[in-house]
């Protein structure tokens, strides 16, 4: 089951506190650039939980950029669920919802690193490409850009 996250859940917090935890070691302070819990909160942010036996297994969000255009943020999937098709459940779930709301364009940032290899194989088997930055970001080899233009991948 996928519904909008309820920041009084305490489960939440501590997943989104993992989720922050799981990506230190991966790069500098700088290259960092998971959404932190005050600005999940932000209007312009629709954050998403995947919930799998009552425990939440998987988030997802999308940030708006500009009109038509927003960014996919915090995919995290719980490392003992990991494998079983959730991460690609909530980004199915995360383009449908753009898409009915009429975004465009989603464009994402992840990690360059071997750690993220899983997710940027994600990202390109759902029709993402690879992009230069966009929005505030700027060139880094700690990151690598993807964006899809909502409407051309399969499925």
């Amino acid at each position: 089951m996928i519904e909008r996250a309820d920041f009084t859940d305490p489960a939440l917090l501590a997943f989104l506190r993992a989720h922050l935890t799981d990506l230190a070691p991966t790069a500098p302070p700088e290259s960092r650039h998971a959404l932190h819990l005050d600005a999940l909160r932000a209007p312009a942010v629709r954050l998403w939980v995947l919930r799998h036996d009552g425990a939440i297994a998987a988030t997802g969000a999308l940030a708006t950029l500009e009109p038509g255009h927003e960014e996919l943020k915090s995919m995290r999937t719980d490392p003992a669920r990991r494998g079983r098709g959730l991460g690609r459940a909530m980004l199915t779930h995360l383009l449908r919802d753009a898409a009915s709301r009429g975004i465009t364009r989603i464009s994402l940032e992840t990690g360059s690193m071997p750690f993220f290899a899983p997710a940027r194989r994600l990202y390109t088997a759902a029709g993402f490409t690879p992009c230069p930055p966009f929005g505030g970001y700027r060139p880094d080899p700690n990151s690598s850009f993807f964006t899809l233009v909502l409407g051309d991948q399969g499925g």
